[in-house]
C-alpha cells in the first residue's frame, strides 16, 4: 500500500493492515485529523511507567464544538523480559489509546476491572475507593485514588455511567489530574478503537 494516512516504518504487512483498518473506521465515525507534533507527557502515566520505550507513532484528533479535543494514539512499546532462566527478550508491540483533557481535577486516579483477587486485598486492606450509592460500579471496577477528596468531587454519577458503557473488556483508565488516558495491552483492532474514542468524546462533553 502506498500514501497510508500513517507510519508505516518497521511494521510488517499484518500490522500495517490492522492500522488501515482502524484507521478508516475512525475517519469514518469520527473525522479524524492529523496533528502537528504534540507532548503528552506519556511519561507521567503508571500504565507506561514499566516498559523500555515508548513512541507515539501517529496522533490524530477528534475535534469537539466546545473546543475539548480528544485523541486517538498509535502507540509503538518496546519491552524488555527476562524468563525464569535469567534469558532476556525484547518485544515490539503496537497499541491504540485515547486521550482527553477534563474540567475537574481527579488527583491520581486508576480504574480498572476487578478481580477476585483485588476484591480478596480490600479485605485486608481497604484501599479501594468505592461508591455506596453506586454499588454495580464499585462492584465492576477497582478504583485507585491519590486524594480521596479530589476523586469523589470528580468521579461524577456522569462519568460512572460512561465508564461503565464502555465495551472494550480488559481496559485501563489512568487519569493525571485533568489528563484522562485508556486504552490496553491488546494489539491495535478497529473495533477497540472505535468503543475508546466514544468513550473519551463523551466525556469531552460532560466532563
Amino acid at each position: 500500500m502506498n500514501n497510508l494516512p500513517f507510519n508505516t516504518t518497521g511494521l510488517c504487512s499484518e500490522e500495517i493492515e490492522r492500522l488501515h483498518e482502524t484507521y478508516k473506521a475512525l475517519k469514518e465515525k469520527f473525522g479524524i485529523q492529523f496533528t502537528g507534533h504534540i507532548d503528552f507527557h506519556l511519561e507521567q502515566f503508571e500504565v507506561f511507567k514499566h516498559h523500555k520505550d515508548i513512541n507515539i507513532r501517529n496522533c490524530y484528533v477528534i475535534k469537539n464544538n466546545d473546543n475539548n479535543d480528544s485523541y486517538i494514539l498509535f502507540i509503538e512499546i518496546q519491552s524488555q523480559n527476562v524468563d525464569d532462566e535469567g534469558g532476556i527478550s525484547h518485544s515490539c508491540d503496537y497499541q491504540t489509546w485515547a486521550l482527553t483533557y477534563l474540567k475537574c481535577d481527579f488527583g491520581r486516579v486508576m480504574i480498572r476491572r476487578e478481580t477476585l483477587t483485588d476484591k480478596i486485598i480490600e479485605l485486608i486492606h481497604p484501599i479501594e475507593l468505592d461508591f455506596e450509592d453506586d454499588i454495580p460500579f464499585s462492584d465492576t471496577f477497582y478504583v485507585l485514588v491519590s486524594d480521596r477528596k479530589k476523586a469523589l468531587h470528580a468521579i461524577t454519577r456522569n462519568f460512572r455511567n460512561a465508564v461503565m458503557d464502555i465495551r472494550e473488556d480488559n481496559f485501563v483508565i489512568e487519569i493525571v489530574n485533568h489528563t484522562l488516558i485508556v486504552g490496553n495491552r491488546k494489539p491495535v483492532a478497529y473495533e477497540k478503537a472505535i468503543y475508546l474514542a466514544d468513550f473519551v468524546v463523551q466525556l469531552a462533553s460532560g466532563c
